[in-house]
């Protein structure tokens, strides 16, 4: 049988390709759509680039590249901030507001049916009632 470790892996991995695949059709790769997520739910639209990356788990170096990708397509922009100018900020955009509503009801559905299947093995049954 496998640790409970190893089983969260499994279930993590599973969920993960399959929201995956939901978001390849919106041209967004995982960390780009949660990014994106972060920054609708953030007070007006904005995040310093380091809680967005303490948001995703991801370093400093990971999540300047990821925002460097979303500011290429036109989904955020960058700002210094006024207080500290050592601090940058990165905001959503009206496109990236857009991008990431229309894929969420993908996102949304992925995850529940992705979910659904990981539910039927007695493996990982437990855990996904606990995620539920």
């Amino acid at each position: 049988m496998p640790t409970s470790w190893d089983r969260l892996v499994a279930l993590h991995g599973r969920v993960e390709q399959e929201l995956t695949r939901a978001l390849a059709p919106h041209t967004l790769g995982l960390s780009e759509y949660r990014a994106l997520t972060r920054l609708t739910t953030a007070h007006c639209g904005e995040l310093r680039m380091q809680n967005l990356a303490e948001a995703l788990g991801l370093n400093q170096s990971s999540v300047s590249r990821l925002v460097a990708r979303l500011e290429q397509t036109g989904l955020t922009a960058r700002s210094i901030c006024a207080e500290d100018r050592r601090g940058i900020y990165t905001a959503i955009t009206d496109h990236g507001r857009a991008k990431q509503a229309a894929a969420t009801p993908d996102y949304e559905s992925a995850l529940r049916a992705a979910l659904a299947g990981a539910s039927e093995d007695p493996d990982l049954a437990d855990l996904v009632a606990l995620v539920r």
